[in-house]
């Protein structure tokens, strides 16, 4: 079953802050290849400029009627060491990355194609997607961007994992880290006010990474298939096994940052805030997108 080509169900705040900034896409397409983490298959994706208002939208130009998925949090369909994106037999997996990328250099329109069910895990970083976007440059469009500021908290919490956002007069991560079994992690911790520059130099080249323990069952179960020293970092006891060792003392908390990024992306809105994570992951940072997006419309209204 195909997937409508102008598929948008998301709902539309009644209010709304408007920048003095325009919105923006790309200046021309551009092109990445390479392996999923998960699914180990090769794919090729392409990001084009399109057109304003129109958002974050993946395509999956391999399937009958190169069916679209918006970028919106209404449509994850699973968090499973990643977010996936899907409805009904379509979906894109692995999309945090990317987004993460085109979130912290303010992209507000772009068409996403792809030719298969992941985006390509390039060095587990979002350092290729920054490079790619750089290389290419800016369309800006005559659109006003919309950005919203949040006048009260929002949180989200089960178990020892919680995420709270605070009204803020910029966009901001705080990130706790916590590992306590590991003897090389245990807890980290790092903040940073979000724009181009700081997520370039910060963030963006921060890998992802697993236990050792953790990882060859994966393996082993076929769950991981396109997994490497090349594209993760992989912590054994006190040790990292990757030969050229981290990028950053502390790039594992970093990555988390990043990942919170790619999928707070997902609200569909921009927004002022300083967002304050502890041991969050996937399925709580996309539900705690649900939150946020709920309690936006509801402030909107």
């Amino acid at each position: 079953m195909s997937l409508p080509t102008t598929l948008d169900s998301s709902p539309k705040p009644k209010k709304v802050t408007t920048l003095g900034n325009n919105q923006k896409t790309l200046a021309k397409a551009a092109t990445i290849s390479g392996l999923g983490l998960f699914t180990g298959k090769k794919v090729q994706m392409t990001l084009r400029p399109a057109e304003e208002n129109t958002g974050i939208r993946f395509q999956r130009v391999d399937l009958e009627g190169k069916p679209i998925l918006p970028a919106q949090v209404q449509f994850v369909r699973g968090t499973p060491r990643c977010t996936v994106l899907g409805k009904d037999e379509v979906f894109v997996q692995t999309v945090e990355h990317v987004l993460a990328a085109l979130s912290a250099y303010e992209i507000d329109n772009l068409l996403i194609e792809i030719d298969g069910p992941e985006i390509p895990i390039c060095d587990g970083s979002a350092q290729p997607f920054v490079d790619l976007i750089e290389e290419v440059g800016f369309g800006y469009q005559k659109g006003s961007k919309k950005v919203y500021h949040l006048t009260s908290p929002v949180f989200w919490s089960q178990g020892d994992v919680h995420i709270v956002a605070l009204p803020s007069d910029e966009f901001r991560i705080s990130y706790t880290l916590n590992y306590p079994n590991s003897a090389l992690l245990r807890a980290q911790f790092h903040t940073i006010s979000m724009s181009e520059e700081n997520f370039k130099m910060e963030i963006a080249p921060c890998r992802t990474f697993s236990l050792y323990e953790e990882t060859v069952p994966l393996i082993e179960q076929g769950l991981i298939k396109g997994g490497s020293l090349e594209n993760a970092v992989i912590i054994k006891g006190d040790a990292i096994l990757n030969p050229e060792g981290l990028r950053f003392p502390d790039e594992m908390v970093r990555h988390k940052i990043l990942d919170l990024i790619g999928d707070l992306s997902l609200v569909g809105y921009s927004f002022f805030g300083h967002v304050i994570a502890i041991r969050s992951g996937h399925f709580s940072n996309t539900a705690f997108s649900k939150e946020l997006l709920n309690h936006i419309m509801m402030e909107s209204s």
